[in-house]
């Protein structure tokens, strides 16, 4: 596919593996593309497409100080600049400060408190049962007195996941476990938990294999129309059962589609959009687990027969220009390297994968996260990680360090 007019710089916020990505499906494109973190070796700021990099952290707690440094790039830029957020922090930073920034770039305008709601997997619920959309019963415990009234109203296993998966994450490396006991929630719960603020619910388990979790990504404009469209699902996830996509397919679902599309349309969202189902094989249901209300990871698994994405069509719809059919390509698969070496040796732990089924999961495999012949020092430098990790674990294994 042609761009007509490329002007239109492109600032990249949270620069990690969905930066990359925008990098080169708009920077492949002649489109100048810049990148703000707070890692200098980040994978977006190592992309040859990446014409600058700013270096800075965003810290919740002094926002008026990354709005400053935001407002100073664009003035430096010198020209009106998309600007596209990869992390749910950063997407609620913009909507907060949306006239402010607006002086310096485009970008889609959401409600504050909407996509507060979307990130909290607390608010999401509340929405999605305001409006009908199936959803696993959840529980939100205040304290560990609440967590043993529920033990004794819940069919073990369940889902304990943070209401902000990121916060959790960054206090104990999990973003959710399945537990499967009474002992086993106890125990997570007190080892999860910050009793100064609370932040985990208890998740009705959905039954099924990996292969049942879906995704739609989507772009949506001012009217909350949604200008592309693109279903798929997970094969195989990092960490396995509980994480992100290591190996996916695109697959048309007209269900998860439609779905999706009247849920943002009701809620008024706008731009781009990423969201997760599972099947739940006891109602024939896509339920809904969570709702990224931004660029996904793995938004490089949708690529239409055009090669249109998500990221594409924000660019078009922004700049006012002219955006094709978007047709999406069935059965491309997509994954990321490192994380899925790591996955298949836990499912062939684990005794679910056999080599053979492993071999054939790349049949469709188009594109990785990581590895591209035009800008290939992301994948040098992952590769060089991800062998130093090995050998540090293979001396740990056989107690040598």
């Amino acid at each position: 596919m042609k761009i007509s007019d490329t002007n239109t710089p492109v600032l990249v916020v949270n620069c990690k593996i969905g930066g990359l990505a925008v990098m080169r499906s708009l920077g492949s494109k002649k489109i100048p593309m810049y990148a703000v973190d707070d890692a200098p070796k980040d994978a977006s700021m190592l992309s040859k497409y990446c014409r600058k990099k700013f270096i800075k952290k965003y810290d919740e707690n002094n926002q008026k100080d990354y709005l400053d440094y935001l407002l100073w790039i664009g003035s430096r830029i010198n020209r009106r600049t998309i600007l596209i957020p990869t992390s749910d922090e950063l997407s609620v930073f913009v909507a907060d400060h949306d006239d402010q920034l607006a002086r310096h770039f485009n970008f889609t305008h959401n409600d504050p408190d909407l996509v507060k709601k979307l990130i909290s997997k607390k608010g999401m619920y509340q929405l999605a049962l305001e409006h009908d959309i199936p959803t696993p019963t959840t529980l939100f415990p205040r304290d560990f007195d609440e967590v043993k009234e529920f033990a004794e109203q819940v069919t073990f296993p369940v889902m304990l996941k943070g209401i902000l998966g990121n916060r959790l994450q960054e206090r104990t490396n999990q973003k959710m476990v399945i537990v499967r006991s009474k002992e086993e929630l106890f125990k997570n719960y007190k080892w999860l938990e910050d009793p100064d603020s609370p932040n985990l619910m208890i998740q009705e388990y959905i039954p099924g294999g990996d292969d049942q979790v879906y995704i739609f990504n989507g772009y949506f404009n001012e009217q909350s129309e949604c200008l592309a469209s693109f279903t798929g699902f997970k094969i195989r996830q990092f960490p396995i059962h509980t994480g992100c996509a290591s190996l996916g397919e695109c697959s048309w679902i007209e269900e998860v589609s439609s779905q999706t599309k009247n849920f943002m349309k009701k809620i008024g969202y706008k731009g781009i959009l990423d969201i997760g189902y599972r099947l739940d094989p006891r109602d024939g249901r896509y339920k809904v687990l969570d709702v990224n209300p931004r660029l996904g990871g793995a938004f490089r698994l949708f690529v239409a027969e055009n090669d249109m994405d998500v990221a594409r069509t924000l660019y078009l719809d922004l700049t006012d220009q002219e955006i094709p059919p978007v047709i999406p390509r069935e059965g491309r698969r997509w994954l990321i390297e490192d994380f899925d070496i790591m996955s298949t040796f836990h499912y062939f732990q684990e005794g679910s994968l056999t080599i053979w089924q492993w071999m054939r999961s790349f049949k469709g495999v188009e594109e990785g996260a990581w590895f591209n012949w035009k800008d290939p020092v992301p994948f040098i430098v992952m590769l060089g990680g991800l062998l130093k990790r090995s050998w540090l674990y293979g001396l740990k294994r056989f107690g040598l360090r």
